[in-house]
């Protein structure tokens, strides 16, 4: 089970007891925003996409959606997601847990600018009812994210 492979990671960093396993469903931002009681720009969404025929993960906010512009400025290609039936194998979580901790080797993650408004979020653990509140500087070093990008766009 993907929180187990999370919690896990998180005990070399001795956070495996952060990780907060709800009841509720938090497979979406609406529903991790209801179960843990924030606003939903405060949930670190992770999305997945194909570039370059390799998968990359990008945090946005929860308020924040990707810009398709951005995103061909940014990678030099058309955003193209991965479908849900190949997440487990590419990323190593499954639709509604998919986060930047414990994945497959060799998938790069990206961090929004539209996360940096918030002193802390809460990215998911690998289930679809879990999540753990970081502050952006944890979010830094536990994600090992490649780089800070600017690829999304506020809901309006």
């Amino acid at each position: 089970m993907a929180i187990e492979k999370v919690k896990e990671y998180f005990k070399k960093f001795n956070k495996e007891k952060d990780v907060i396993e709800l009841k509720e469903s938090s497979a979406t931002v609406h529903d991790a925003a209801i179960a843990l009681g924030c606003d939903e720009a405060h949930i670190a969404k992770t999305m997945s996409y194909i570039v370059n025929e390799k998968p990359i993960l990008i945090v946005l906010a929860g308020d924040t959606f990707v810009d398709n512009s951005k995103f061909k400025q940014q990678f030099f290609c058309k955003a193209k997601m991965i479908p849900i039936d190949l997440l487990d194998e590419l990323v190593g979580h499954k639709a509604g847990g998919v986060c930047p901790f414990a994945i497959k080797d060799g998938v790069l993650v990206y961090l929004d600018e539209s996360l940096k408004r918030f002193e802390y979020v809460y990215p998911a653990c690998g289930s679809s009812n879990s999540a753990i509140k970081l502050t952006i500087e944890e979010l830094e070093k536990y994600s090992n994210y490649k780089e800070w990008i600017d690829v999304g766009k506020q809901k309006s």
